[in-house]
């Protein structure tokens, strides 16, 4: 027992013995220091503003689509016979009613003459007869009844027969009429599907050629379902939207039409529906099977708020902005309820004044007070101008 006391004594002054060491050889802190007034959590943030706006806001929708011709039509034979000739070339630009192919006529012009001996026959015979009962008529009671009523019966049967011989010649005429082929609209012939000397039959199921009319042209798109009810509300104010057609891959705009179309259903697959707009296609920018982006400008925003886009910050509240207070160097934090995002500006519906100044760029380091250093101001369009600046603004939800 004694012996264990003398071992527990002598581990206590060890622990002794190392701390007064370890506080010999540790530096001397010397007295506390002041807090530097230059440290990061008073030192200002550089930052970027730039002042709201006002002025009018285009509100566009954008959507996939696909150039189509205005009209397209396959050119049939509508009689079979040997193609005699072709009368266009490839790529060539026509008018309705111009000459496309002739298909050997022979067969059907003697049919047709063979419809007009018979239909002069028969007015020879319904002469004869309508002279016979002249003469029946005239002989008055010394004719028997029934013979009178025999000449009359003959002549409304030649006049039934020559009927019957003129819609043969009417047929036999349109028959033969089909040996020219003509095109039923005006556009540009495509590639040519049948040469010179081959039979062709009104069963065929290629055609002879294709017809797209592109003068004017149709371009088809489709938009989200939730557009239609903004949408259907424009189209009851105004016979039609404007639609910019913007190519798909360079983003340039190829030509402008308005609205012609709203599909009656929705797809119920994909949740969109189909809108046509018309085009002049004045310049042939337009092709058809082109894909392209169909920028319908649903309505404009007068006197609108707009900061740039890269204001606008979102957080568990909901967006907001960091606002330079007016008359000092610090920012607050200031909620605001964005209606969409135009053309890489925000329009804002509340929250903000006009001639506020924002923070646009240096947000990473900001909280609600802290001061700021402006670097640059991002000058804006004057107000109550317009947005002309890209012709293809689009709105986003923000």
């Amino acid at each position: 027992m004694r012996r264990l006391v003398y071992i527990g004594t002598g581990m206590l002054v060890a622990m002794a013995v190392a701390v007064a060491v370890w506080r010999q050889q540790a530096p001397n802190p010397g007295p506390a220091q002041p807090e530097d007034p230059g440290s990061d959590v008073h030192r200002p943030v550089p930052v970027v503003t730039a002042k709201v706006d006002r002025k009018d806001v285009p509100v566009y929708l954008d959507g996939l689509g696909t150039v189509q011709g205005y009209n397209t039509v396959t050119v049939h034979t509508r009689v079979d016979g040997e193609l005699t000739r072709i009368a266009f070339t490839e790529g060539q630009e026509v008018h309705a009613g111009d000459v496309l192919a002739r298909i050997d006529a022979r067969t059907y012009q003697a049919q047709l003459d063979q419809a007009a001996a018979t239909k002069a026959r028969d007015e020879a015979q319904l002469d004869l007869a309508r002279l016979d009962l002249q003469r029946y008529l005239g002989l008055g009671n010394r004719i028997n009844g029934q013979t009178v009523d025999t000449a009359r019966a003959l002549v409304k049967q030649l006049e039934a027969a020559v009927k019957v011989d003129q819609a043969a010649v009417d047929t036999a005429r349109t028959m033969l009429s089909y040996t020219t082929i003509t095109s039923p609209i005006s556009g540009r012939t495509g590639l040519r599907q049948v040469d010179p000397g081959n039979i062709v039959r009104a069963t065929d199921s290629t055609g002879l050629v294709v017809v797209t009319q592109m003068q004017p042209i149709a371009v088809v798109f489709t938009l989200p379902q939730q557009n239609l009810p903004a949408i259907n509300e424009q189209l009851d104010v105004q016979s039609t939207l404007p639609v910019e057609v913007i190519d798909a891959d360079r983003g340039t705009g190829l030509d402008r039409g308005g609205l012609a179309l709203v599909d009656n259903q929705i797809d119920q697959n994909s949740g969109t529906i189909r809108l046509k707009a018309v085009c002049p296609n004045a310049r042939r920018r337009l092709w058809p099977g082109e894909f392209v982006t169909a920028r319908l400008l649903l309505t404009t925003r007068r006197d609108g708020l707009v900061v740039p886009a890269t204001a606008i910050q979102h957080g568990p509240q909901g967006a907001y902005v960091f606002r330079v207070e007016p008359g000092t160097d610090t920012v607050a934090m200031r909620p605001v309820v964005v209606a969409l995002i135009v053309n890489d500006e925000a329009l804002i519906d509340s929250g903000l004044a006009a001639g506020e100044t924002v923070v646009t760029d240096g947000m990473a380091k900001l909280q609600n007070g802290s001061p700021v250093l402006v670097m640059a101001a991002r000058e804006g369009t004057p107000p109550g101008t317009p947005d002309t600046g890209s012709a293809g603004a689009t709105g986003t939800a923000p």
